[in-house]
């Protein structure tokens, strides 16, 4: 009966490796893991999926350092989520999110345009002229005790959409998406002249319970007339004329001492949050409100966060705000782009 405790020692030994095991592949988001898409790891009762490694590196303009960076697509994605949706969201509003950013940066490294990327190898900057992306160490700076949690939440969404990108007509879309409607998305036509068949103006209603629902600037006149290069008549207390609404019930044209401009145009000259505005001369100054913050075409984050509050998928919140598209595999169109390299 001696030797059964040696080997009573030597199984205990063993089931306390056993159990070390999954501890130690518990790596870093940063870290590039070799699992597949789906596969899972147990860590005490949570179940984290593993993020597979990335197809490919996605050269992105650092605008702060003016260089170029390598980053892998998915790390990249994930930079991307973090840096253009709030942590706090609904995870299928981040997953819904993920599935934008990858589709926007597939359909630009398929494009070869380089519009406003610095000469290089770039294809895409890290500001709002493309995606906003932000490095791990600058969300640490940004979130700092927040920053695992935090992480850990958006590293699971982009890993549960991983692959993923939505498509029209078997080829990646214009992804567009912006914080806050008024209460309609937009045409896109509106924006940009070119009506894209995806991109059509659907209600959003919810996004009235957004923070960034309203907003209220004060502008003295002197100013607003220097913006717009008008001459206002003060004694009427109005300001020109509305002459067409967008079918996202934003100004499209209105008349302002006898200049006609678009309601875009008005809204980035006065940097406006909507072009859903009114205005009223109060005193020495223009008191304008505005409803929505963005451009409003494509889809409405705070609308997808309500949606997913309702109980939506991701799926869902993806075929409602980009009608007619289908969630599709990534792969074929990122292989079009490595074997033109």
């Amino acid at each position: 009966m001696k030797p059964v405790k040696p080997v009573l020692f030597a199984l205990g030994g063993l089931f306390f490796i056993i159990l070390l095991i999954p501890t130690l592949l518990v790596t870093p988001f940063m870290e590039q893991s070799k699992g597949k898409l789906g596969e899972e790891i147990t860590v005490g009762k949570s179940e984290v999926p593993v993020l597979g490694e990335s197809p490919l590196d996605v050269p992105v303009y650092r605008s702060q350092a003016k260089v170029v960076e390598n980053i892998p697509l998915e790390e990249y994605v994930i930079g991307v989520v973090a840096s253009e949706m709030p942590a706090e969201f609904e995870t299928e509003a981040l997953k819904a999110q993920a599935l934008a950013a990858r589709t926007y940066i597939t359909k630009q490294l398929m494009s070869g345009k380089k519009l406003g990327v610095p000469e290089g190898n770039a294809v895409v900057t890290d500001t709002i002229m493309h995606q906003v992306y932000k490095s791990p160490e600058e969300k640490k700076a940004e979130w700092g005790d927040d920053y695992t949690r935090k992480m850990q939440k958006i590293t699971e969404a982009v890993a549960a959409t991983q692959g993923q990108i939505l498509t029209y007509d078997n080829q990646p879309i214009d992804a567009s998406f912006f914080s806050t409607s008024n209460g309609y998305t937009e045409n896109s036509e509106a924006v940009w002249q070119e009506p894209i068949p995806y991109l059509k103006s659907v209600e959003s209603t919810w996004d009235e319970k957004s923070p960034k629902f309203y907003e209220k600037k004060i502008i003295a006149i002197s100013q607003f007339e220097k913006l717009l290069g008008v001459n206002l008549d003060t004694s009427s207390g109005t300001i020109g004329k509305v002459t067409e609404l967008t079918p996202g019930k934003r100004v499209a044209k209105v008349e302002i001492d006898g200049k006609e401009f678009t309601g875009t145009d008005v809204r980035d000259k006065l940097e406006l949050k909507s072009a859903d505005f009114t205005w009223e001369i109060k005193g020495d100054s223009v008191v304008i409100e505005t409803k929505g913050y963005g451009h409003g075409v494509g889809m409405s984050q705070y609308g997808a966060n309500f949606m997913a509050e309702a109980g939506k998928t991701y799926q869902d919140i993806v075929a409602y705000y980009y009608n007619g598209t289908k969630v599709s595999e990534a792969e074929p169109f990122l292989n079009k782009y490595t074997a033109k390299q």
